[in-house]
């Protein structure tokens, strides 16, 4: 008998089936999780697919159809599953980049993501499992260029948040996004608005510099006297 979602919250303990092999295990401690039970090539397989109340009987159940949807076409969904979980951000990227490519107007806009996340991000994120990349993380990579770079460290914010957002739907992440900018990283980063880019102004010729003095010199004001030191 599929069950209910009332059902589920008030389950004593034991084991209760969906159907179609999805499980629910409620433990004496009161803990419920959720397992999905199949055949693959002549072998019981049992696939944790998380727990409750982080995972409703419906999550449950779209996670469960995945899962048979890949033993259908000859694949092991645990085997799968192991390879995201070991997920690097650059392989996310790079995946991410691959799946967008065809939608993207010319192979230029893929080439400015390619570089953007080469010079500013893979040589600090690159190698890590995305599962392990948080707020300090994506602020080592923004900090130092948020106010002398603004436009760029705009864009870097905005394919970092793209690429952990793509890993989580692959399931080699969970949790909010480390990279997004409402409610969270606009609390611990100056809004681009308040923000201007550094300008430095061409330094002096040597060979004006007598007659800037004497000008400054016929000068009167704390400005000038300012420039002359």
């Amino acid at each position: 008998m599929a069950l209910t979602a009332r059902k589920v919250e008030t389950a004593k303990p034991g084991r209760y089936t969906d159907g179609r092999g999805l499980i629910l295990l409620v433990k004496p401690s009161g803990a419920r999780s959720w397992v999905l039970r199949f055949q693959m090539n002549g072998r019981r397989r049992d696939m944790g697919l998380g727990a409750w109340p982080e995972v409703t009987l419906a999550m449950a159940r779209e996670r469960a159809t995945e899962a048979r949807r890949a033993i259908a076409e000859g694949r092991d969904p645990l085997e799968e599953r192991s390879r995201i979980r070991s997920l690097t951000f650059r392989a996310a990227a790079e995946a991410l980049i691959e799946a967008k490519r065809s939608g993207w107007r010319n192979e230029k806009h893929a080439a400015q993501w390619e570089s953007t996340l080469e010079a500013y991000v893979h040589p600090q994120l690159g190698a890590l499992d995305v599962r392990s990349i948080g707020t300090q993380e994506v602020l080592g990579v923004l900090r130092p260029i948020w106010t002398d770079k603004p436009e760029t460290a705009s864009r870097v914010r905005q394919r970092i948040e793209a690429v952990l957002d793509s890993a989580s739907a692959l399931g080699a992440r969970d949790g909010d996004n480390p990279a997004r900018w409402k409610g969270h990283l606009d609390h611990l980063l100056p809004k681009r608005t308040s923000v201007r880019a550094v300008r430095h102004h061409a330094a002096l010729d040597w060979r004006e510099a007598p007659e800037f003095m004497n000008e400054l010199a016929a000068r009167e004001g704390m400005a000038a006297r300012a420039l002359a030191f």
